[in-house]
């Protein structure tokens, strides 16, 4: 008996503790959820991380409006550098190097935010409507050997404007008093995209029947109206497909 009261006893003083530790804690955090739902914030600027790996370097600026709605402006910058880049073409014929691009995004947006996760107004779920207009350039340089075997070199500037609107989907998480990361989790949409094609080089028409058979067996340009051909006068091409956004980005509210 005296055993099971020991026993009892050691075991009731570390479950006090336990259940002790645990409202002090519970009391805490509703203290710092009361002090955040006071603090009231209306502006954000973020920046994107997970789009470094693509060479893109993009700033936010969101600003609360009204009732859970804000609006929020990217801009970026798409360098060199990167994961993604186009093969360049490599047959008998036509011989390429590998295509990288550069350009701009600017990116409006529209975002509300689900309030029974909000509490400072910018953070928690969200969902939204966006607005993306991309302006890329490249270049593309090789050789090309005709039909008797006489050596050209090749030389193109190439452009493509996108303009994409989707929907978006994503939950930002306060990690500090001041800092969010905003996880985007999903922006579906249709893309708009405008390619443009300039030869540099003193090229023979029939070139073009070549370039265009390289681009059919290697899928340079998987989107591109399966009607277009490119030629000496018609270098441009228009066409729509689907386009996604995604990303990381972390913010400081004020």
């Amino acid at each position: 008996m005296i055993h099971l009261k020991n026993t009892m006893r050691h075991t009731i003083k570390p479950l006090f503790l336990a259940v002790f530790f645990l409202i002090s804690t519970n009391s805490f955090a509703q203290e710092e959820v009361s002090q955040s739902e006071k603090r009231i914030v209306k502006n954000e600027i973020s920046f994107e991380v997970l789009q470094l790996i693509n060479g893109v370097y993009q700033l936010s600026y969101e600003r609360y409006v009204w009732n859970n709605f804000s609006a929020a402006l990217a801009i970026g910058y798409k360098g060199k550098e990167g994961i993604i880049k186009l093969s360049g073409i490599d047959n008998d014929q036509i011989k390429t190097g590998d295509v990288y691009y550069t350009g701009y995004q600017i990116a409006p947006e529209i975002r509300y935010y689900l309030k029974k996760t909000s509490n400072n107004n910018l953070n928690g779920f969200y969902f939204g409507l966006y607005l993306k207009f991309s302006d890329y350039k490249s270049t593309l340089s090789g050789t090309y050997i005709d039909d008797l075997g006489v050596n050209y070199d090749m030389e193109f500037d190439m452009k493509l404007d996108v303009t994409s609107v989707g929907f978006m989907l994503g939950y930002k998480l306060p990690v500090t008093k001041r800092f969010n990361i905003d996880f985007m989790i999903a922006g579906p949409g249709s893309g708009n995209y405008n390619f443009q094609i300039k030869n540099k080089k003193d090229l023979p028409e029939e070139f073009y029947d070549d370039l265009n058979d390289a681009l059919e067996e290697y899928s340079i340009l998987d989107f591109i109206n399966s009607d277009f051909r490119f030629s000496d006068v018609n270098n441009k091409s228009k066409f729509s497909a689907f386009s996604f956004r995604y990303g990381i980005a972390v913010g400081y509210t004020f």
